[in-house]
């Protein structure tokens, strides 16, 4: 009996110490399981901050976890090493293994719960991070959905276009251009940073606005340039038709003037009907780039035709513009002369407000002037005088007064 009894009483006794070394392995991995998990969530924590924060703060935190991770990982070791050492669940485990098991399994749990309190505590600390880089990290979805969006509304409107016919392989071009914009924008804000993406989400945003807002007006622009190639055709030929017209006013000229009044004309119906068959020449391709819908190469082309049809007008205009303004001086030269006599009289009196003498400055171009126009006056006396060359010292007199005039006006002002 007392053997029996003995027996029992140590049986129990190994029974409690199993017990207590399993409940300590229980409780070593639940802290394991504990800091692993901790570790994870923490990770992925460090990972938003990356994508959402290139700080100087953000790169120390990053270190700093990789610091604990080596003392997560050591205190995993042992917690590891302590399990595999001893098998709990061998009949044949007597008392004193069970104890030495309890304790190594108790050790490896408390430097597991160490660890994890200073992963707690680094958790707090880089918070205000998390926070700030998740606020950044919040921009990013909206706006790759915008370019997303835009993206879509731009081959939509390609479509639409194609279907009435038209092929705008150019707003094609430019939309394939997007797609490797696009590829870098899914990579997303973790590989690129959160600045750069949604930078570049702003990219494809305004490009693919721009190409569908040209898209949806494309046929009334298809439309436009139609009626600009009409109307430039037409004006081609009536500047055509004008020019045939010039050398009459020419011969008007010459057989009333001096040669100074007109030489300069001379090339103008000649150039002009060069100049116009150019023009048509150009419309000949503007034409045929529209029949391609090369719609840049268009509107290029009939921008170079107007500019040099205005160029065109502008000569032939001249031929009758200078015979209008030299029969007119012709008839009553002081009409000129009294325009700019007027004009340096005011000057004068400007010159005077609020002086006893006239700033030197001011008064010595005036004197010059009133010169000039005495000199424009007596060149008119002969047979054959320069009519033109009359005029234009009248508007070279007219703007130099006009320049004193300002230099006065902005002095006075400057001056309070």
């Amino acid at each position: 009996m007392v053997t029996t009894a003995s027996r029992r009483w140590f049986g129990g006794r190994g029974d409690s110490r199993r017990a207590d070394a399993q409940a300590a392995k229980d409780a070593a991995a639940a802290a394991f399981y504990e800091l692993d998990t901790a570790q994870r969530d923490l990770r992925i924590s460090l990972e938003t901050i990356a994508a959402g924060d290139g700080s100087p703060a953000a790169r120390q935190a990053a270190e700093a976890f990789a610091a604990l991770g080596q003392r997560i990982d050591e205190a995993s070791h042992v917690y590891i090493e302590a399990v595999d050492a001893h098998d709990l669940d061998r009949p044949e485990l007597d008392g004193a293994v069970a104890g030495r098991a309890r304790e190594e399994l108790t050790r490896a749990r408390d430097g597991l719960v160490r660890v994890k309190a200073e992963l707690d505590r680094f958790a707090q600390g880089i918070q205000p991070l998390l926070d700030r880089a998740e606020t950044q990290l919040a921009r990013v979805v909206p706006a790759r959905e915008r370019a997303k969006a835009a993206l879509l509304a731009a081959s939509t409107a390609l479509d639409e276009v194609r279907a009435r016919g038209m092929r705008a392989d150019e707003f094609a071009a430019r939309l394939a251009a997007l797609a490797p914009e696009l590829t870098l924008l899914n990579q997303g804000a973790a590989r690129h940073g959160v600045q750069e993406t949604v930078q570049r989400a702003d990219r494809i945003l305004r490009d693919a606005e721009g190409i569908r807002a040209e898209l949806e007006r494309l046929p009334e622009r298809a439309a436009e340039i139609d009626r600009r190639l009409v109307s430039l055709r037409t004006r081609a030929q009536a500047l055509r038709n004008r020019a045939d017209r010039v050398d009459p006013v020419l011969s008007e000229l010459r057989r009333r003037f001096s040669a100074a009044c007109w030489q300069d004309l001379q090339q103008v119906p000649e150039q002009a009907v060069q100049d116009v068959g150019r023009a048509e020449q150009e419309l000949v391709r503007a034409a045929q780039a529209r029949e391609e819908q090369r719609w840049g190469d268009v509107a290029t082309l009939i921008e170079a035709v107007r500019s040099a049809l205005d160029s065109t007008d502008e000569a032939v205009s001249a031929a009758q513009d200078r015979l209008t303004r030299l029969e007119a001086v012709a008839r009553d030269p002081q009409a000129e002369v009294q325009r700019t006599r007027f004009a340096i009289r005011d000057a004068q009196r400007l010159a005077m407000e609020g002086r006893s003498v006239p700033d030197p400055r001011h008064a010595g171009p005036l004197d010059q002037s009133v010169a000039r126009v005495d000199r424009a006056v007596a060149s008119l006396e002969g047979r054959h005088p320069d009519y033109w060359h009359f005029l234009r010292e009248m508007e070279e007199v007219r703007a130099a007064v006009g320049r004193v005039v300002a230099d006065m006006r902005g002095r006075r002002g400057a001056n309070g």
